[in-house]
């Protein structure tokens, strides 16, 4: 299928002829992003799950668990499979991650259940999405033996 000419002459004009036009829609959108907040180069999500505390058993189970339906998961369950969607989803889920597994703790998950939770999911995420998994997994059950 041949190329109309102006998409050729828009290219040129554009100064893509040499790029990726999706690379190119990238740093377009990038650029524009970058020039309506200038402070956000710095910006970093870490440490967000900071922000909330752990919430007790009993108000997980309540929100999470058998107080949502009585012959359904519980809330360790629950969090478990949120765990491994997280994992999945790789290091777009940093604080999410951290977060759940501070939850998981409180909700009484063995570090052999969170460890077995994010290493099946290396088989659908992928390796990296694993490890990084968990190296924030990590973090959280080492942070919580010096508490």
């Amino acid at each position: 299928m041949a190329v109309p000419d102006q998409c050729i002459t828009y290219e040129v004009r554009r100064g893509m002829s040499d790029q990726n036009p999706f690379e190119a829609m990238m740093k377009m959108g990038q650029d524009w992003a970058k020039s309506m907040n200038v402070d956000m180069d710095a910006f970093t999500p870490k440490g967000f799950e900071n922000l909330w505390p752990t919430m007790s058993k009993e108000t997980m189970e309540m929100f999470f668990g058998k107080g949502v339906n009585p012959e359904g998961l519980d809330a360790k369950t629950r969090l478990l499979l949120t765990l491994a969607g997280l994992t999945v989803l790789g290091a777009q889920a940093e604080a999410q991650i951290r977060l759940t597994v501070r939850h998981l703790t409180e909700a009484g998950a063995t570090k052999q259940e969170i460890a077995e939770t994010i290493a099946q999911m290396g088989m659908f995420g992928g390796v990296p999405a694993m490890n990084k998994a968990m190296e924030l997994a990590n973090e959280v059950l080492e942070k919580d033996e010096t508490a």
